[in-house]
C-alpha cells in the first residue's frame, strides 16, 4: 500500500500542498483529480523522489521508501522524459535494464510492450519522429516495461485517440489485477469515474474529498429526485416532510429528498396532482460533485503545481 500522510510543501510565499493525506491500496485504480496547479504533479514528484516534501512522509508496504523500493515503481511524467533520437525498441530496453533486468528479458519485454500499443512496426524508429499520441503509448510502456511493483502516472491519457485510451484502460485494470496499485491524475472525470475504484480531489494542495467513487457520487447532500408530472399545482411537493425544490423547469422537478423524507409520499403526492411521466432516483455524476467541492472551475485558482 502507497500512503501519503499530512504531505507539506511550499515554494517561497506560494503553498503547493497543505496536509495532503491518502492511501491507494494494492490492485486499487486510484483517481488523483483537481484543477491546474492544484499539487498533483507536487504529490506525485515527492512519492519518486524527484522533490522532497517540507512536511509530512511517504510510506510504501509500511515502511519509508528508499532508493531500493522506487527502482522497483512506474513512473510517468506529464512531461515527456524519454530521450528523443533514441530508438523505441532500445530506449524500453535500456529503461529496463536500469531497473534490473536482464538483457535478454529486456529486449523481449519492450518488443511485448510495443506490439501491445500497436507500435511493433515503429520500434526502430526515434521517439522524436512519433506523433505526439505514439509518444504518449511508449512513455507508458516505459513505465511498464520492468513489471513494477506499483504504478504512478501524470496525466496518462493525454493526447490518446479513443482506440489508444481503451488500450490504456485495459492495461491499468490489467495492472490492478495483479496487485499493483495504481495512482494516475486526469481532468477527463468521466474516465475516471468509469474506471477508478477510488478517488482523491484536491483543491489549492488540501484534499477535499476522498472514497470510492461511489461514495463520492453520494456525496454528503441530499437524495436527488426527479419527477416529471403534468400537474395542475405547480408546486404539489411544497409541505411535503424532508422534501426541497432543487430545480424546476417544463414539468420536470428535482426534488432533495432529507433524511425524513418518504420517497413513497412523494410519489403519491405526484400522482394526486397529475399524470406521473417519470419518477427516479438521480444519481451524480463524479464532475458534479467535483463541482461541488471545489467549486465552478472557470472561477478557480491554483496556488499548487
Amino acid at each position: 500500500m502507497l500512503e501519503l500522510s499530512a504531505l507539506g510543501r511550499r515554494y517561497g510565499d506560494v503553498v503547493a500542498l497543505d496536509g495532503l493525506s491518502f492511501a491507494v491500496e494494492p490492485g486499487q485504480v486510484h483517481g488523483f483529480v483537481g484543477a491546474n496547479g492544484a499539487g498533483k504533479t507536487t504529490a506525485m514528484r515527492i512519492v519518486m523522489g524527484v522533490e522532497r516534501a517540507d512536511a509530512g512522509s511517504v510510506r510504501w508496504r509500511g515502511a519509508p521508501i528508499d532508493a531500493a523500493a522506487r527502482r522497483r515503481f512506474g513512473y510517468m511524467p506529464e512531461e515527456r522524459g524519454l530521450y528523443p533520437k533514441m530508438p523505441c525498441a532500445r530506449q524500453l530496453a535500456y529503461l529496463a535494464r536500469l531497473h534490473g533486468m536482464p538483457k535478454a528479458v529486456a529486449r523481449e519485454r519492450a518488443g511485448a510492450w510495443l506490439a501491445r500499443f500497436g507500435l511493433a512496426e515503429r520500434a526502430g524508429d526515434k521517439v522524436e519522429d512519433l506523433s505526439l499520441g505514439n509518444q504518449q503509448r511508449v512513455q507508458l510502456a516505459a513505465a511498464l516495461v520492468h513489471e513494477p511493483d506499483l504504478l504512478v502516472l501524470d496525466e496518462p491519457f493525454s493526447g490518446l485517440d479513443p482506440i489508444g485510451t481503451d488500450v490504456m484502460v485495459e492495461v491499468l485494470l490489467e495492472q490492478a489485477g495483479r496487485g499493483v496499485p495504481v495512482l494516475f491524475s486526469s481532468h477527463q472525470l468521466e474516465l475516471v469515474e468509469r474506471v477508478c475504484d477510488a478517488v482523491a480531489i484536491i483543491d489549492a494542495g488540501r484534499l477535499v474529498a476522498h472514497g470510492a467513487v461511489e461514495s463520492l457520487r453520494r456525496g454528503d447532500g441530499p437524495d436527488l429526485v426527479r419527477v416529471d408530472v403534468d400537474a395542475s399545482a405547480p408546486s404539489w411537493w411544497q409541505g411535503l416532510p424532508g422534501v426541497g425544490l432543487h430545480r424546476a423547469e417544463d414539468g420536470r422537478v428535482l426534488l432533495e429528498l432529507g433524511p425524513e423524507a418518504d420517497p413513497d409520499a412523494v410519489l403519491d403526492a405526484a400522482r394526486a396532482a397529475g399524470s406521473v411521466r417519470h419518477f427516479g432516483l438521480v444519481e451524480r455524476s463524479l464532475a458534479e460533485r467535483y463541482r461541488e467541492v471545489v467549486g465552478d472551475p472557470r472561477e478557480a485558482v491554483g496556488q499548487g503545481r
